[in-house]
């Protein structure tokens, strides 16, 4: 084995979900620096050649837990000409992984403008992790009047955390709307589209009975580069403005490979 790269920490799956045949969520213990909700840090396997191969993924669990070795879960879908997904796939209970030791990314409470009162979560297939983590989060509970968290996938099997999901609709007393959208599927209790069409057409604000106004909303998207581009462009057709940090705006962004 080659010696571990600066910025890499050795850890130990502690627990596995199997979602579908191809999408899955590791449990992983390591003594990384604290992260943010919203944040990500990388994983890392090397193979038998001692070459080492490392991709970012979001943390799906609050960091708000007892103090000790940090757990962490992942939600992760596998690309079958991955060059680390399939090996991670692999994984069980006892092996070891490698995992970033600094966590990074802007997708957090804090980097939401203050006049925010309708936070809008709009994600893709594996991208609603950072979501989940967000609201785990008492803060954010706390800090809005409405919480809308829209997730689009292909099929119902991808509709991952329905647990999770009802138990924030009991926390949440009322605040929180979940908007699940299925492409490939004719479901009465789910939207069929894309996510840019939904928005565009009224339908989401519709499903989650949460106006649209510039003076209450802020939006966060993650997914796919595609969702991304073109929500962005809807949300500027519809007179929102991209966030930054220099100037105060409705909608930020993040690519999610």
């Amino acid at each position: 084995m080659k010696e571990i790269p600066h910025g890499l920490i050795k850890g130990e799956v502690t627990g596995r979900i199997n979602w579908t045949d191809s999408e899955f969520s590791l449990q992983v213990t390591a003594e990384i620096s604290r992260y943010t909700a919203g944040q990500f840090t990388k994983l890392a396997l090397f193979d038998e050649a001692g070459e080492w191969t490392r991709r970012a993924y979001s943390f799906v669990n609050s960091p708000n837990q007892e103090k000790g070795q940090q757990v962490m879960e992942f939600l992760i879908i596998t690309v079958p000409d991955g060059q680390l997904s399939p090996r991670l796939d692999k994984l069980q209970v006892g092996d070891e992984v490698y995992v970033g030791k600094s966590p990074a990314g802007f997708m957090t409470l804090d980097e939401i403008p203050r006049y925010t009162k309708d936070l809008w979560l709009l994600s893709t297939g594996t991208a609603i992790g950072p979501f989940l983590s967000l609201l785990d989060e008492m803060d954010t509970q706390q800090r809005f009047d409405n919480v809308v968290l829209v997730h689009a996938v292909r099929t119902s099997g991808e509709l991952v955390y329905q647990d999770k999901i009802q138990q924030l609709e009991a926390r949440y007393q009322g605040k929180f709307h979940y908007v699940p959208v299925v492409s490939r599927e004719n479901r009465e209790e789910t939207l069929r589209g894309r996510i840019p069409a939904l928005l565009e057409a009224g339908e989401l604000e519709k499903v989650a009975g949460v106006p649209l106004t510039q003076e209450r909303s802020f939006f966060y998207l993650c997914g796919n580069p595609s969702m991304v581009k073109d929500t962005s462009e809807v949300l500027k057709q519809l007179d929102y403005q991209k966030h930054s940090r220099r100037s105060s705006g409705h909608f930020s962004s993040e690519n999610y490979w």
